[in-house]
């Protein structure tokens, strides 16, 4: 699926928080460069500490971008399927992190375990929001990778990994909490142009090795199955690239 698509580029930083600052700019370029083409832009966001350090440079960076947040669609790679205001949910988090303070409109969230009666009515929910509001793919789609190798909530082992045609499914007995949550499939995440993974600690160090080994499978290390249409980028820091 992905022979034709060019190979990762490692971009390794000294600390997480120049990852962090790095990552900011080149998104907040991006966006600001995409509207000028006049071109509304679609984002995936992720979670996590490195993306909630990300989220919260891009608001200290935003006055001076240009950016008109109003036209930006915003997206989450996968949620977890709790209530509407748990600050587990990766929305929670980017909102008060940057989402709230930049003024940002359009902001597609997963519905919650407060809202709709189980996770697949939700992950229903947001494939049809996808297919109404997502303008065919990704611009950018930033994701975390776990120290199991998982991306989004695509669990090494879990039956998720083989969905087919299908935006996004529910996700029952994660290996970490809570065990409830949507993800995007593999289908819907390699449709991005650009894909960002954002890792930083050594405790992510193995992950990220095994992710970009030349030997290895997507059902043990989940991170190796997506990549960008027009690019890859592993943003890094020195613990994360240890291992390399």
């Amino acid at each position: 699926m992905d022979h034709d698509r060019p190979a990762p580029l490692i971009e390794v930083h000294p600390d997480a928080e120049t990852l962090a600052t790095a990552v900011a700019g080149e998104l907040l370029n991006r966006i600001a460069d995409a509207q000028a083409a006049g071109h509304v832009p679609q984002v995936g966001l992720t979670g996590g500490t490195i993306a909630d350090t990300i989220h919260r440079e891009v608001a200290r960076m935003a006055p001076a971008s240009g950016v008109d947040w109003g036209a930006v669609h915003f997206w989450f790679g996968d949620e977890r399927f709790v209530a509407a205001d748990s600050p587990d949910r990766n929305a929670v988090q980017a909102r008060a992190a940057f989402l709230d303070a930049v003024g940002a409109t359009r902001v597609h969230e997963v519905p919650a375990a407060d809202q709709v009666p189980d996770a697949e009515t939700a992950a229903a929910s947001y494939s049809d929001t996808v297919r109404a509001e997502g303008g065919g793919a990704f611009d950018v789609l930033m994701l975390g990778v776990g120290p199991d190798g998982h991306v989004a909530s695509l669990f090494p082992g879990h039956p998720g990994l083989a969905a087919t045609d299908a935006i996004a499914v529910a996700v029952h007995d994660s290996p970490k909490p809570p065990p409830d949550r949507v993800t995007l499939t593999f289908e819907a995440l390699d449709r991005a142009q650009a894909v960002w993974f954002l890792v930083s600690g050594e405790a992510k160090a193995d992950a990220v090795a095994r992710a970009l080994a030349d030997d290895g499978t997507v059902a043990e290390t989940p991170a190796r199955g997506v990549k960008g249409l027009v690019e890859t980028t592993w943003f890094l820091d020195h613990e994360a690239a240890s291992k390399l």
